[in-house]
């Protein structure tokens, strides 16, 4: 269900790219409107390209001193999806590109794509151990356990072995 609205979505974005340029195009004409969607994709290219230098930089200090370089790496994503953004012809597309290139901007996204994306995906995967919902004591579920208390004893034989 929700790889359907990822692929609605997706589809959308051109679709609004189209209809949006059309009225620009009529307000400014075709060649003022080609020169802009250029122009905003040369300049966010750049936009990116400083970014991400920067980005390698702190995520290279992190990596020097030995902490987890957890926000640049995700800050690399988003500035790789910039870029994507940015590449292509459009308006919405560029503003979208904008949004996760610009620090401003990035940096509520990058904690919104933390808190709703990346630590519930880690929980599940870690059983609770990255927000820290783990089970000290007792069992997790309601479950009972029959143990034997025979099968654990060991012959004279076995204890001479090990």
């Amino acid at each position: 269900m929700r790889t359907r609205w990822i692929i609605a979505l997706l589809l959308l974005i051109p679709l609004s790219d189209a209809l949006l340029l059309i009225p620009v195009s009529g307000l400014l004409g075709w060649q003022a409107t080609v020169a802009l969607v250029v122009l905003t994709g040369l300049v966010g290219m750049l936009l990116v390209r400083a970014e991400g230098r920067s980005a390698l930089r702190r995520l290279q200090r992190k990596l020097a001193v030995g902490e987890v370089p957890a926000n640049e790496l995700v800050d690399g994503g988003l500035l790789i999806a910039a870029g994507a953004f940015l590449l292509t012809p459009g308006l919405v597309t560029d503003t979208i590109g904008f949004l996760l290139a610009v620090p401003v901007t990035r940096y509520p996204i990058r904690e919104a794509l933390k808190r709703f994306v990346l630590r519930p995906y880690l929980d599940k995967r870690m059983d609770g151990f990255v927000t820290g919902g783990v089970w000290t004591a007792g069992f997790p579920q309601d479950e009972t356990y029959d143990v034997d208390p025979e099968s654990y004893r060991f012959d004279d034989d076995e204890k001479s072995d090990g």
